[in-house]
């Protein structure tokens, strides 16, 4: 049957701008994928000197990655590879370490160790640092400085990722709401575009996904989306068998939405149609859980603790997601744009939604507990801050939900006869529709026409000519153009009684506005919750902060801190470096070694040389230590104090003349 649906309102209109404006500003301001396996320490260690060359170079992460053979480069200072390119596997228990072994016979320089891989969780993280064989030198080593993730195609990723959320929920959702609360709506034309819509979004968009993987953890470049062989590799691994899995439970999708739309819609026997909706339900539920597993395996619950809790956790926080805000969606569709809602229908959804609501804040509040893991992740990580962000949302969004399950309150305890507006019946319907196609037969009643001019007064002119046509009997045979304007005019005549008989029932109208804003707030919290994705946990940041602490050069006993700070303090000869050593770079008494170098490496004469200590975190300091010159171009300074363990700031201030100086400073860890 043919329908003629109003347009969505001037409100539906500024709030799905300002939604928009939000979302825009959420994405616009969030960071590149964050690493979400950190490197906790190296051998050598970042900025070290060693006297011989080393066998190989060893990286420690603070979780599961997958290493590629590209995935470790050791370059000497002129750019060239010194490492073999054969990945070693050191892990062992709990300590995920890769190596790479170095060529023999390397020269004394400096080395650049430059790292690219892939955290357990699918997202790419990147790296580099340098150490030196017998002394610093010159390096002609440019790294490029775009983030692992990031540029033009971490963006389409990200839009990809959002889409598919958001797809995922309104194919969902709206398959749940057509089956549990409304099967009518099954044969309803704009709710069947919703949710077709739904599903070639979130399969485009797990296309997208599938061709962007090789660049987003690769390259960066746009137009490896189209390599054959990076494709390849990426089926291989397991966010790629995650995208190729979902892409099959979409051709299930496919057919459910299919015979839903389809062959329910036709079938009349009251037995047949129960026995479909059980299949339906069953196989709708099962390719449902699927298609959430996809995600559940490949990205954050499938890494860190309990991850045989985490990952059937992550799928019914998902599934309740989408029955939620998918089947909010598909009502707020079928208020403006079908001809009739029946009250039971809403009464259903809103005893779902309450459901959901239960579910996800469950699944929510152990997920907040595994991925941030104290209160003060929860205020000093950036995931724990967005976390505090869609808890509010929830807070905003439950709250309209409670003001949408009133007017759904109001609606049940109306008379029928109140509600004629929104529980149209079939044949009412029928009626209504029969007298819009009526124009193009010429068959419309001049009685129904005077009804509408008394009731519609801006159609009274409507109204005449469309009398004034039927009394003269022009055919629409005869006049096209006369019989398309009559139509055009038939159509403005029903949208206008529909939309005064909408507006005229104050609890449809308010449930429609209250519907309206919970999801205009849940295109927000959606994209809240696409970004907290791409964010590294706040346990997991703070674990990495407390191992690199603990393993990181500071802290490791009789092994020196060493700094290499370039300095240019503008006058003549004011060019060169300085490397500070502190041994054993622990609390208590160290040695003090700063070596002041020209750049070609050959030791710098200077005025006067200073150093202080500051730890910032704990309000000590600066601790100044006046180094005695030894020799040209080094100083020192026996039993520097370091009275506590933490991230001190050591600060040297270099005078090459009587007016030309500079003051560097480099952040350490002090064990």
């Amino acid at each position: 049957m043919t329908t003629t649906a109003p347009r969505l309102g001037t409100a539906l209109a500024r709030l799905l701008i300002l939604a928009a404006a939000l979302l825009g500003t959420l994405l616009a301001g969030a960071a590149p994928a964050s690493a979400h396996a950190a490197l906790t320490g190296s051998d050598p260690k970042d900025g070290a000197v060693v006297a011989t060359a080393p066998k190989e170079v060893n990286l420690t992460f603070s979780e599961q990655v997958a290493m590629s053979a590209d995935s470790i480069r050791v370059l000497d200072p002129a750019g060239r590879r010194a490492d073999t390119g054969e990945i070693r596997d050191l892990c062992s228990g709990s300590i995920v370490r890769y190596g790479v072994e170095l060529r023999a016979g390397l020269p004394d320089g400096t080395y650049t160790v430059a790292w690219q891989t892939v955290s357990a969780d699918s997202h790419p993280i990147a790296g580099a640092f340098t150490f030196s064989i017998g002394a610093p030198s010159a390096t002609s080593v440019a790294l490029p400085d775009r983030e692992p993730g990031g540029g033009l195609v971490g963006a389409l990723y990200g839009i990809a990722r959002y889409l598919s959320y958001a797809g995922f929920a309104v194919l969902v959702g709206g398959g749940a709401f057509v089956l549990i609360c409304w099967p009518r709506g099954a044969g309803v034309r704009p709710v069947q575009r919703t949710v077709v819509r739904a599903w070639l979004t979130l399969t485009g968009a797990t296309l997208v996904m599938l061709l962007l993987r090789n660049p987003y953890t690769g390259s960066g470049e746009l137009s490896d989306a189209f390599d054959l062989a990076g494709l390849k590799s990426v089926l291989e691994t397991k966010t790629g068998a995650a995208l190729t899995s979902r892409l099959l439970l979409l051709g299930a999708a496919a057919l459910f939405v299919a015979v839903l739309f389809g062959a329910y819609t036709r079938r009349t026997d009251p037995k047949e149609k129960k026995d479909l909706v059980f299949g339906l339900g069953i196989g709708g539920a099962v390719v449902a859980t699927g298609i959430a597993g996809t995600w559940a395996l490949a990205e954050h619950a499938s890494t860190g603790i309990q991850p045989g809790i985490a990952m059937p956790v992550d799928i019914l926080h998902l599934l309740a997601v989408a029955a939620w805000l998918g089947g909010l969606t598909v009502l707020l569709i079928a208020l403006y744009r079908a001809p009739s809602v029946e009250r039971t229908a809403v009464e259903r959804f809103s005893k779902v939604a309450f459901t959901s609501v239960a579910v996800l804040a469950a699944t929510g509040l152990y997920q907040s507990w595994r991925q941030v893991g104290s209160w003060s992740a929860l205020t000093g990580t950036r995931y724990g801050q967005l976390l505090l962000v869609k808890i509010g949302l929830m807070g905003v969004l439950v709250g309209i939900a409670w003001i949408s399950r009133r007017w759904t309150q109001r609606l049940a305890d109306l008379p029928s006869g109140g509600l004629s507006p929104a529980d149209l019946s079939s044949a009412d319907l029928s009626s209504a529709e029969k007298e819009t196609e009526g124009v193009e037969e010429g068959e419309a009643s001049e009685a129904d026409e005077t009804s509408e001019s008394d009731a519609v007064p801006e159609a009274d002119a409507v109204s005449s000519v469309s009398e004034a046509e039927g009394a003269s009997g022009v055919s629409p045979d005869v006049d096209p153009e006369r019989a398309a304007q009559l139509a055009r005019q038939r159509a403005a005549v029903a949208t206008a009684r529909r939309k005064r008989e909408r507006d005229a029932d104050p609890e449809r109208s308010g449930l429609r506005r209250s519907v309206l804003t919970e999801a205009a707030v849940a295109v927000v919290l959606l994209a809240v919750t696409t970004v907290l994705t791409t964010t590294e946990p706040g346990r997991t940041e703070e674990e990495a902060g407390r191992s690199t602490s603990a393993s990181g050069p500071a802290a490791v006993p009789d092994r020196p801190v060493d700094v290499r700070l370039p300095f240019d303090t503008g006058g003549v000869d004011g060019k060169g470096v300085v490397r500070l050593s502190l041994d054993p770079g622990r609390t208590g008494a160290n040695g003090l070694h700063i070596y002041v170098e020209r750049p070609d490496g050959k030791p710098l004469d200077v005025p006067e040389v200073k150093v202080a200590l500051t730890l910032e975190a704990k309000d000590v300091g600066p601790l100044p230590v006046a180094p005695d010159r030894i020799q040209a171009g080094h100083w020192s300074a026996s039993g520097v104090q370091i009275p506590m363990p933490g991230e001190w700031r050591i600060q040297v201030t270099v005078r090459t003349s009587d007016i030309d100086q500079t003051t560097l400073d480099k952040n350490v860890k002090i064990g």
